[in-house]
């Protein structure tokens, strides 16, 4: 078994930044070649991939988060971050941290349980 678990989140000012983490443990020998991915889910909304990363590094960024988030991976420490900076009332949300085992043939396989975001003023 795989887990997840986020931190880093909390409360922020439009305009500030916030760094999101996501520590993976248990059987995850093959971390370094698997996908991570971070999601987002207002209230009301759709769950949204908002970026995701290769084991080689190859990034991957929605269009709304492109230019002020920032995904990053340590292979070493098994860890995984989101940069968020100039953050908008719209970021506002729980974030999660997911892995894609490419070996299997589903998607997102294992999940964090989620950090809240809020933005306000």
């Amino acid at each position: 078994q795989v887990q997840l678990v986020e931190s880093g989140g909390g409360l922020v000012q439009p305009g500030g930044s916030l760094r999101l983490s996501c520590a993976a443990s248990g059987s995850i020998l093959r971390f370094r070649f698997d996908t991570m991915g971070w999601y987002r889910q207002a209230p009301g909304k759709q769950r949204e991939l908002v970026a995701a990363i290769t084991g080689s590094g190859n990034t991957n960024y929605a269009d709304s988060v492109k230019g002020r988030f920032t995904i990053s991976r340590d292979n070493t420490k098994r860890t995984v971050n989101l940069q968020m900076n100039s953050l908008k009332p719209e970021d506002a949300a729980v974030y999660y941290c997911s892995l894609d085992d490419l070996r299997t043939t589903t998607l997102w396989d294992y999940w964090g349980q989620g950090t809240q975001v809020t933005v306000f003023s």
